[in-house]
């Protein structure tokens, strides 16, 4: 007991199918008489669709079908949402606009989808999704967040005037203001965090399969969620009934949030294969996921960060213009909001706090939950404004982090979170310890005998993650609870399964949860098996991401 426990160096136990080329990924799945899809996408950032021609498509070899979006509509297919509302600072809620798994009046983003084309070979749908014939009357477009508020500007949709989705305050805005005014110093930066795309190693597919027979959906994708993709799927688009779909994320091959979604394919595939009579699978390729994956970031903010004599900070104010692209992705509103405001006062005792985020539609991409999600967006504003204040103060960058770090403990900020212990100043000197801080300007000198220049730089990172159901999370709107599941099953022959509603793709969960098995009952680590990623198999789950795998997932199996 205890030599495979949490901890111990062991063999993953998934690692030898992957090494083997023997992993099972949605693309690897095949169903007697599968066939393939191929979307017709906008060349446009912003266009009316005028006509669609799918004669010559149609008539081409291996084709199927060639299905479209108004088809989709009659169907009674439902729009995309966003999961999470928030409500501006004058109590109206967000302004989200419709948007269609295909465009079938307006496309608002390159790479939006007009159409969809199933085939016997991925060859064959694809030349045949290039000779559908779409007349647009192009609109002017607008790509950035700021310009996007002027007044003039193209509007995406009807239901957002003036491309804004949402107006919301966090923090005493008056408090805040006052501290400022009375300042012996304010440091104030402009500062742009970039849009990224996401790019894992395994692109994003789906196969749909419609049973006539038991009238019953399956579908096999690239989800860090299953179950969250059924309840969606079920609820607001309207796929099919929560217990007519079943839906089976198998070996993924990385996310980074960025398959924590609902993409319109995952719903087109299934609806397609009602439709055409055929099992339907999609696999995006490199220029599809740069065209269509969810990307992150994106923010425009202004920092007023304020000191008095003694070096302390005494206020931060922040105002942020977040892109949010096309559409309302699942998750999107809250990342600049309850993932990002919360996290504004950093490891530092900020008496005061006030934080405007005002949420833009552009003619981009969707733009969604990315790595930290919010998280390292509040950190690169804090770091940035800190590091350039040292500068301005004439202080050292590490002494000045010193004087500002929180020190007691139980700490609540001016933004929500409440901070139950931490030791910030430790985790700073041993850093620089590694580093060799003090070490740097001989490192520097030598550098420039060669002619070559040597930077340094310190930044200090507080993460929100593993979240669970807390007052703190009921209190920003969590409906969904963030809770986890977990069965255990104790099999006659003495072997264990855990059935878990958390989803691994690539963190290792069929090891790490086996070692916490094994250790519990004493058992060797190759006597439990973990089940996930299968909504007829677990009952019910919440997902990964947010690196809540260990913290609520595994607390579930305990």
């Amino acid at each position: 007991m205890g030599v495979e426990g949490i901890g111990a160096r062991v063999a993953r136990k998934e690692d030898k199918r992957f090494l083997m080329g023997q992993g099972r990924y949605t693309d690897d799945m095949s169903v007697p008489g599968m066939r393939y899809a191929a979307f017709v996408r906008s060349p446009h950032a912003h266009a009316k669709i005028k006509s669609i021609d799918t004669a010559a498509a149609a008539d081409m070899p291996g084709v199927i079908a060639v299905l479209n979006g108004k088809q989709m509509l009659d169907d009674g297919i439902g729009n995309l949402i966003c999961g999470w509302m928030i409500h501006s600072k004058d109590g109206s809620p967000m302004k989200m606009g419709a948007w269609r798994p295909i465009a079938h009046e307006t496309v608002r983003y390159v790479g939006d989808a007009v159409a969809v084309v199933v085939a016997d070979s991925v060859g064959e749908a694809r030349d045949a999704a290039e000779a559908v014939v779409v007349d647009y009357e192009v609109l002017p477009a607008v790509t950035d967040a700021v310009k996007a508020l002027e007044a003039g500007q193209p509007q995406l949709h009807p239901e957002a005037p003036g491309n804004l989705i949402y107006d919301w305050e966090i923090g005493d805005s008056a408090a805040t203001d006052a501290a400022i005014a009375a300042a012996a110093h304010v440091t104030e930066m402009k500062i742009v965090n970039n849009r990224l795309a996401p790019n894992p190693m395994e692109p994003r597919a789906a196969l749909g399969i419609y049973d006539s027979a038991e009238d019953h959906y399956t579908c096999y994708t690239t989800s860090q969620n299953p179950h969250v993709a059924r309840l969606v799927m079920s609820a607001f688009y309207n796929v099919a009934p929560e217990n007519k779909l079943r839906v089976i994320a198998p070996d993924v091959g990385g996310g980074f949030g960025s398959k924590i979604y609902i993409y319109p394919e995952e719903i087109v595939c299934l609806w397609a294969s009602k439709r055409s009579g055929v099992p339907v699978k999609w696999t995006s390729d490199r220029t599809e996921a740069f065209l269509t994956d969810a990307h992150g970031r994106d923010h425009v903010s202004t920092v007023k960060m304020a000191f008095d004599a003694n070096n302390r900070v005494t206020a931060l104010k922040v105002d942020t213009i977040a892109n949010f692209g096309a559409y309302m992705s699942l998750f999107s509103s809250a990342v600049p909001t309850y993932l990002y405001a919360t996290l504004l006062s950093g490891q530092y005792d900020f008496p005061a706090i006030h934080a405007n985020v005002r949420a833009v539609y552009t003619n981009t991409v969707a733009v969604d939950a990315y790595r930290g999600a919010g998280r390292p967006e509040a950190t690169y504003l804090l770091e940035r404004t800190m590091e350039t204040a040292a500068r301005e103060l004439g202080v050292s960058p590490a002494e000045l982090r010193r004087i500002n770090f929180i020190r007691s403990f139980p700490h609540q900020t001016p933004v929500i979170m409440n901070y139950d212990a931490g030791d910030y100043e430790a985790s700073l000197e041993a850093a620089m310890a590694a580093a060799d801080w003090n070490g740097f300007p001989a490192r520097k000198a030598e550098a420039a005998s060669r002619g070559m220049k040597r930077g340094i730089g310190m930044s200090c990172y507080i993460e929100a993650c593993g979240i669970a159901p807390s007052a703190a999370v009921g209190s920003l709107g969590a409906g969904v609870g963030l809770w986890e599941s977990a069965e255990v099953r104790v099999n006659a022959v003495g072997t264990i399964e855990v059935l878990t509603g958390s989803h691994s793709h690539g963190q290792g969960h069929e090891t790490t949860f086996a070692q916490l098995v094994a250790e519990r009952f004493g058992v060797p680590i190759d006597s439990v098996s973990i089940v996930h990623g299968d909504t007829d198999k677990v009952q019910m789950g919440m997902g990964t991401y947010g690196s809540r795998s260990g913290a609520v997932g595994m607390s579930a199996v305990v």
